[in-house]
């Protein structure tokens, strides 16, 4: 990047790359990931990444994938936190890419049991 037009064209890219991810109000699924110093030091940007591409591959739009920098105490970095509406928050801790991909099966596959 040395310019804003390239800052500016790295940014419609990414739009475009989001856009299908649009939600409505209730998402089926959030996926928030620590993005912390500590996060991104162990590898959580990959593993937000294998999220999205997870979801992109099964062509899963209607859940919501975020970030926050707080990892919480005396959790191993990367974290992420999964909320299924109507149950409780569960927590990975230690996440890896390859760890990611299979709790996002897992969990829409919970997901898809728990609505039908």
């Amino acid at each position: 990047m040395r310019s804003l037009s390239d800052l500016e064209r790295i940014r419609q890219g990414a739009i475009q790359q989001l856009n299908p991810r649009v939600v409505d109000k209730s998402p089926r699924v959030t996926f928030i990931v620590h993005m912390g110093t500590e996060g991104i030091a162990a590898g959580a940007r990959d593993v937000l990444l294998a999220i999205l591409d997870e979801l992109k591959s099964r062509r899963v739009y209607d859940c919501r994938v975020t970030q926050t920098h707080f990892t919480g105490f005396g959790l191993r970095p990367p974290v992420l936190d999964i909320i299924i509406p109507g149950r409780h928050v569960e927590t990975y801790s230690g996440v890896t890419p390859d760890n990611a991909r299979q709790i996002v099966n897992d969990i829409l596959t919970q997901a898809r049991a728990a609505v039908g």
